[in-house]
């Protein structure tokens, strides 16, 4: 992957794979120390420690249609390139948590991308699951939650287009004006 956040949309996938009613997307930035934290929560029907021991090895996957699966391993190579960390937990029937941690001016971090594109696609394109978006930036913080969106919009869809485009720049105008395209 190219960028921080296709790998944020795999996991996300993952997380809605496995049954999430609620997906948590913490994203934390401060340049004065040069860390940038990224993470997944949810509340799907998490893994037993045996898997949860196998998950980062690229050639475990619960896919039936091919044999590897490269976004949690990917994920984990990316923050630890950096000289960041990586760590998973996951309790069965409870959920999962995924947390990198990265350098920001480190020369093989990769940029964080499309985060808007990304929430505004999980938000429209999974109308059954909330989102509770978190980004924080030098004192700076938005949060976007759909359960309260639900709650003001009523009967009206997230996915209608008029939702969607004030979505998408709503999520845009708060993502530049926390982090400023920086990351």
């Amino acid at each position: 992957m190219r960028e921080l956040a296709l790998n944020i949309l795999d996991i996300a996938e993952n997380s809605l794979a496995a049954g999430a009613k609620l997906v948590t997307l913490s994203l934390w930035a401060d340049f004065a120390s040069d860390t940038m934290r990224i993470r997944i929560d949810d509340d799907g029907c998490g893994m037993d420690e045996e898997t949860l021991q196998k998950v980062t090895d690229p050639f475990t996957t619960s896919r039936k249609t091919r044999s590897v699966g490269m976004g949690l391993p990917l994920f984990k190579y990316s923050a630890e390139s950096t000289g960041g960390c990586f760590s998973i937990s996951s309790e069965k029937g409870k959920g999962t948590s995924v947390c990198a941690e990265y350098r920001i001016g480190h020369i093989d971090r990769m940029p964080l991308g499309d985060l808007g594109g990304v929430v505004l696609q999980m938000i429209a394109m999974n109308p059954q699951t909330d989102f509770l978006v978190t980004v924080e930036c030098d004192g700076k913080k938005g949060v976007l939650d759909t359960r309260e969106i639900k709650e003001i919009l009523g009967e009206i869809p997230l996915d209608m287009p008029e939702v969607r485009a004030f979505l998408k720049d709503y999520i845009r105008e708060n993502l530049v004006s926390i982090y400023g395209g920086r990351l």
